[in-house]
């Protein structure tokens, strides 16, 4: 652990220390232990300790355990420096010919290389397709950095722009290089942040206390964006606060929260001890770097509420009370956490901050689109980090620069639908997201765009759907989501959602008419307009998104009584072809209500009033004679 650093030299001189001793550095080995986690990276790395321990390798082999390298279809993933080699699917059983065959011998094990689709092995990390086609600013350290080890993410240019800052620039003076670089918010409104800076810095307060806040109440199902960076990098979230804090509350009272979920008790402990770690080190506290700032970070823990990922419910959270938003006449950089002027961003938008400061204004404003030189809302700057998942090839998580189409993300970086099954669309924004065909697959991936296609950016889900999937099911699926996250606080929400779930249920059970589908448009459209937050107005893109580009599907539900992806249970019929079955029996064998009958080496039949379907006999029958229509 490093001393207390008292000012800029001090920590520069220290990095300095820090790159000299790893002039000749040891042989490492990183290990993602955080989504990889689930594929058994735990395990791999007590054996990995075990073996280098056993080797007598601990003097020239350094094993880290970092964050999420993004790549989780291949978990778990394990990368050799230097060389950036990747191994994919890695085992217990590997570690010791990793450790003869790569760390002693230099050669690669070709067989936990990635082969793509086509055949052709990748041996380099930034090789492989899924990460060549991106721009991974915030990203990349993961697989570089252990990230309880303040010492590394230094070594790498941590803390720098902190110290560029502090004491030497004004706090107006880095406000206006946040407007400059047309950075906006990526927890889903995209609010330019330099304005939101602007406004929280001059807002009346008599005892000049302020609140620097990090929204990590990640909420989205299937999204995991801000959890890879508080696991992987905890560091760079908490040196863009700081930042903040000098820009927005110096030389008042800044003092910041990190509203972080219960549920990432990965994240948690990391952030905790990065924290921990900055006060040490005198990041954190009194008198930062010589510059007379005073500013700590209190860790709150949100207890999982969807609308918690609101402003104003998260700082109802944090004061104790119901998770509930409120009217936004008086915006909450006025009047926010107990009644003081208070600054919300995300974790990924505190995370850019550092990287503006240290590389330019210049260098962010030449990546993404649009021009915010006269105007912070005249384009989408920087990369944007997105949960790739669904019916793709290559899961994970992804970074792009802003402007990138939902195409290259899709195909060049997630290599396509499996199965060679034909796209359907993709949702993007989380379970408040719009659905996109396959005609839209050439929109670019920004704030700006994706609003006018009825989606949005949101915090950054992004779901990609396959010729099997039901787009009314989709709608409903996220209706019945939304409609329990709702705090109740408006009819509108509260009701409507409920409303809508029940509508959307008779037309996938069948009860459905063509006035089913009027008074759906009707109601969703109703639900947006009067809702008091973006709970409410955002939660009806996902059914408005595929009545306007699955209007045909919806039609087939109610006049033809059909689900052509065949999946609404109530629409579909499971039959056995006569010729293709050959009595082996497996499916009356496997059938839970025991709807099968039929004697051995016989043709068999489906009673259908006994039928569930739940689809047991088409998966178990080898003969392909189960079908679904």
């Amino acid at each position: 652990m490093p001393v207390r650093f008292k000012n800029a030299a001090a920590l520069e001189k220290f990095r300095k220390q820090l790159q000299t001793n790893k002039q000749k550095p040891k042989k490492a080995i990183a290990v993602c232990t955080s989504g990889c986690t689930a594929h058994g990276a735990d395990r791999l790395v007590v054996a990995f300790e075990k073996a280098i321990k056993k080797k007598h390798l601990t003097s020239k082999v350094e094993l880290k355990q970092t964050g999420c390298h993004g790549f989780c279809e291949r978990g778990p993933l394990v990368v050799i420096n230097p060389g950036q080699t990747l191994y994919q699917q890695v085992k217990t059983s590997d570690v010791d010919e990793i450790l003869e065959k790569t760390m002693v011998e230099g050669n690669i094990v070709k067989r936990l290389l990635y082969k793509n689709s086509k055949g052709k092995v990748f041996t380099k990390e930034d090789s492989v397709p899924f990460y060549k086609n991106q721009m991974r600013l915030l990203l990349g350290n993961n697989s570089r950095i252990d990230p309880c080890s303040i010492d590394d993410y230094i070594g790498l240019g941590g803390y720098r722009a902190l110290a560029t800052v502090l004491p030497k620039i004004k706090p107006e003076k880095v406000i206006q290089l946040i407007k400059s670089s047309g950075l906006r918010g990526r927890g889903g409104g995209g609010f330019p942040a330099g304005v939101k800076w602007e406004t929280c810095r001059s807002a009346a307060s008599a005892d000049k206390v302020r609140y620097i806040i990090c929204n990590a109440d990640e909420g989205d199902p299937g999204a995991f964006m801000d959890r890879a960076l508080v696991e992987g990098n905890p560091h760079s979230v908490i040196e863009g606060m700081i930042i903040g804090a000098w820009a927005i509350g110096f030389p008042g009272k800044p003092k910041g929260y990190v509203y972080i979920r219960n549920e990432y008790p990965l994240a948690v402990e990391r952030l905790m001890i990065a924290l921990e770690q900055a006060r040490q080190a005198g990041f954190l506290g009194k008198n930062i770097l010589g510059s007379k700032l005073d500013f700590d970070i209190q860790v709150n823990r949100g207890g999982g509420a969807f609308v918690c990922g609101e402003s104003t419910a998260l700082m109802a959270s944090i004061e104790g009370d119901i998770g509930r938003p409120r009217a936004k006449h008086i915006h909450t950089v006025e009047v926010g956490l107990h009644g003081k002027p208070s600054n919300l961003n995300n974790v990924e938008t505190w995370a850019n901050v550092p990287l503006i400061i240290d590389r330019g204004v210049k260098w962010y404003t030449g990546i993404g689109t649009g021009d915010v030189s006269k105007n912070p809302w005249g384009g989408s700057k920087g990369t944007k980090i997105f949960a790739l998942v669904g019916k793709v090839n290559n899961t994970g998580l992804v970074e792009v620069p802003m402007g990138t189409t939902l195409r290259q993300i899709i195909y060049d970086i997630g290599e396509g639908i499996p199965n060679s099954k034909a796209f359907k669309a993709v949702q993007t924004g989380g379970p408040s997201g719009g659905c996109l065909p396959e005609a839209k697959l050439d929109v670019p991936v920004d704030f700006d765009s994706l609003t006018r296609e009825g989606s949005m950016m949101g915090s950054g889900g992004m779901i990609v759907m396959d010729e099997d999937t039901c787009m009314v099911d989709v709608a409903r699926y996220f209706v019945n989501f939304l409609k329990f996250e709702s705090c109740g606080n408006c009819t509108s929400c509260r009701d409507g959602l409920e409303r809508l779930h029940e509508l959307l249920s008779d037309v996938v059970e069948g009860r459905g008419t063509l006035a089913t589908l009027d008074l759906i448009k009707e109601l969703a459209e109703t639900v947006r307009e009067t809702s008091l937050c973006a709970l409410g107005t955002s939660a009806v893109n996902p059914l408005q998104s595929t009545l306007k580009h699955f209007r045909a599907e919806y039609e087939a539900h109610v006049k033809a009584k059909r689900c052509p992806a065949k999946v609404c249970k109530a629409l579909i019929t499971y039959t056995i072809v006569a010729k293709n079955c050959n009595g082996c029996t497996l499916c009356a064998k496997h059938c839970p209500e025991n709807a099968i009958v039929g004697q051995k080496k016989k043709l068999h039949t489906i009673i259908q009033k006994k039928c569930i379907k739940c689809g047991i006999c088409m998966d178990v029958c080898k003969q392909n004679a189960v079908k679904v229509k």
